[in-house]
């Protein structure tokens, strides 16, 4: 079978999202068998049991994984538990990239946890871009609510021809549809799974206002429980090869369940903080694929009625945020 062919046949598996089949039934991966060193040195350590890794940040450097394969679609997922204490400018990254193949026209899927200072807590931030569209920010932003440094939680990313799904402990809390107005800003093109940690000092924090300070370092993220669930492809020959079980599993996922949908809403009307498509400072008009919400326009500009649109345009002072990365 060629590769179109299996991509048409693994495509037809993917009709369904990832969502109402028991993920915690898919397969668990040694670090060696799924991943290996990045960056870092002797920043990233493999605990004995094969299955969790410590990434360290300190005053010499971050460190990282990356998976031993690329991926075309797939279900991605790990347990994470982040540092304590203070940690801003502190970056933590889960994410699909295919920037190393792809310089000037690469895909991402992120998911980003952005440290804070002393008694304020971590959040999370969700972005997408395709075919090296990095000049449009489509950034959500979350706070959590638990505290993600007492304990391991899972974030899951979906990818599939058509949706991008978000997951925080198997809740899905963003959903991103393809469609035609985004053109080849949807992520289509494989991709490897990557996790860092690193020093975002001149943005993460408040813009920048506060960077990482090293007398609490080192700080140490923590990754488990990891899921590599999807089909590789061999970046010369082009050939799909499916995970054993990988293509059953995902033949019997649903379509995100009514029960599922009301919980994402219910945690994105309380812990949404941003999002892209009512950034008036940045898009005069949303993008395309937004679909405006009232009520959602309305929560977000408690957070940030400039930002927002809540403050008329000649009332507003200071410069616009930066169309790439941004923080809260």
């Amino acid at each position: 079978m060629g590769f179109v062919a299996r991509f048409l046949v693994f495509m037809s598996l993917f009709t369904g999202l990832v969502s109402g089949f028991a993920l915690q039934k898919l397969p668990l991966i040694q670090f060696d068998e799924g991943y290996t060193h990045l960056f870092g040195d002797q920043n990233m350590i493999v605990n004995r049991d094969g299955k969790s890794v410590r990434l360290i940040l300190d005053e010499r450097t971050g460190s990282g994984f990356v998976s031993n394969d690329i991926y075309l679609h797939g279900f991605f997922s790990s347990s994470i538990k982040l540092p304590a204490d203070y940690s801003a400018g502190v970056v933590i990254a889960f994410y699909l990239s295919n920037g190393d193949i792809y310089e000037k026209n690469h895909d991402e899927i992120d998911f980003e946890f952005l440290g804070n200072i002393r008694g304020k807590e971590w959040r999370i931030q969700t972005n997408i871009y395709g075919n090296g569209s990095t000049h449009l920010g489509r950034e959500e932003r979350y706070n959590l609510w638990f505290d993600p440094t007492e304990d391991f939680h899972q974030y899951s990313i979906m990818w599939s021809h058509s949706h991008i799904i978000f997951y925080v402990d198997n809740i899905p809390i963003r959903e991103v549809k393809r469609t035609a107005s985004m053109g080849g800003d949807f992520p289509a093109k494989p991709m490897s799974l990557y996790a860092t940690i690193w020093d975002g000092s001149k943005w993460a924090t408040n813009g920048g206002k506060y960077g990482v300070n090293y007398k609490f370092a080192p700080y140490v993220a923590q990754f488990t429980d990891m899921i590599l669930h999807g089909c590789a492809v061999d970046p010369i020959e082009k050939v799909l090869s499916c995970q054993d079980g990988a293509a059953e599993d995902l033949r019997l996922a649903s379509e995100i369940t009514e029960s599922q949908r009301k919980k994402m809403d219910s945690l994105r009307r309380k812990h949404m903080t941003y999002s892209y498509c009512y950034d008036r400072t940045r898009y005069k008009v949303a993008l395309p694929e937004c679909v405006v919400n009232p009520e959602e326009a309305k929560r977000l500009r408690v957070y940030d009625p400039v930002t927002f649109g809540g403050i008329p345009h000649r009332h507003r002072h200071g410069k616009h945020r930066s169309k790439s990365r941004q923080s809260i």
